[in-house]
């Protein structure tokens, strides 16, 4: 005999399903301060920031199934700049992403990454639909380039080279662009752009010269911040391991898009690790840190 269930519970049940399949925990903001002129109806952004939130944690990006505490938290801040239209806008996009490290309240940022002069199109009560290898709008696109790269990060830090498949998809999505979009959005998705734009930073994570940097990543998060609650010495050890492995591939790949976002990402974080390091330690790591990021010299040395 079935067992019936009264619909409350069912409900909650499925509730709690969808929460524990879902990878990400995003808030996102959209502020109007900066924009030039105001022609669209404020509720239109009202109605944007709810879209975006609802699309980036409600989408089931993978085929895995994420637990509360391993969802990837992070936050999205969307500076209008100018509205053109009523449904076109510029905007600074801001995005910060975050995973969780064992045995401990703290989580380690993935990705810390600033995108400036995106525009997309919306109207309020426009749905927002992402279709893998399709083209539907550029917005949709644009958060779902970045939601496979943060999520490729993810997994590149819980196992080696994990994050393959993702990145794969980011890259996916940036030949997708129709010539035409990518023309009104310079330096964004076209290699030809510089060096310092969305195609480059999808093939920087698939190239084979930044593979040791991904291993690095792997010994950093899981064999260094994640042993560093029961073994901080040994933890400590290998972050600093990796960062020689990091400066080694920076010394590779000069200029690489990724390298710069990793110290974008990850300047405070080291700091604050090898305060409570050995001498020995914290100057390597300066000397490392410096050479891989010598705009920052001064923040490395404050280690000691």
């Amino acid at each position: 005999m079935k067992k019936i269930f009264p619909l409350a519970i069912l409900f909650a049940l499925l509730s709690i399903a969808t929460l524990q399949a879902q990878e990400l925990d995003f808030q996102v903001a959209v502020n109007t301060s900066k924009a030039k002129a105001r022609i669209a109806d404020p509720k239109v952004f009202e109605a944007l920031e709810q879209s975006i939130q609802e699309f980036l944690n409600n989408t089931k990006w993978t085929g895995d199934v994420f637990e509360t505490e391993e969802r990837i938290r992070g936050n999205v801040v969307i500076n209008i700049n100018e509205e053109r239209s009523a449904t076109q806008f510029t905007a600074d996009l801001s995005i910060q992403a975050t995973r969780p490290v064992y045995g401990s309240d703290y989580e380690t940022p993935l990705l810390t990454l600033q995108d400036s002069k995106v525009w997309f199109d919306y109207e309020q009560f426009q749905p927002l639909i992402f279709t893998e290898s399709n083209y539907n709008d550029h917005i949709t696109s644009l958060l779902a380039f970045y939601v496979y790269m943060i999520i490729g990060m993810d997994y590149d830090s819980f196992s080696p080279l994990g994050g393959d498949e993702y990145f794969k998809k980011a890259q996916d999505i940036v030949t997708t662009i129709p010539p035409a979009v990518a023309a009104i959005e310079p330096k964004a998705w076209r290699s030809v752009d510089g060096n310092r734009n969305r195609y480059w930073l999808s093939e920087n994570m698939l190239s084979p010269r930044i593979r040791p940097f991904r291993q690095a990543m792997y010994d950093y998060h899981r064999q260094g911040l994640d042993v560093m609650s029961e073994e901080v010495n040994t933890g400590r050890g290998m972050v600093a391991a990796a960062l020689e492995t990091v400066s080694k591939v920076n010394r590779a790949y000069p200029n690489a898009m990724i390298m710069q976002t990793f110290s974008d990402t990850k300047t405070s974080e080291i700091t604050e690790i090898f305060k409570g390091g050995s001498l020995q330690e914290k100057n390597k790591v300066i000397q490392v840190m410096t050479r891989i990021d010598g705009a920052r010299a001064a923040k490395y040395r404050a280690i000691r």
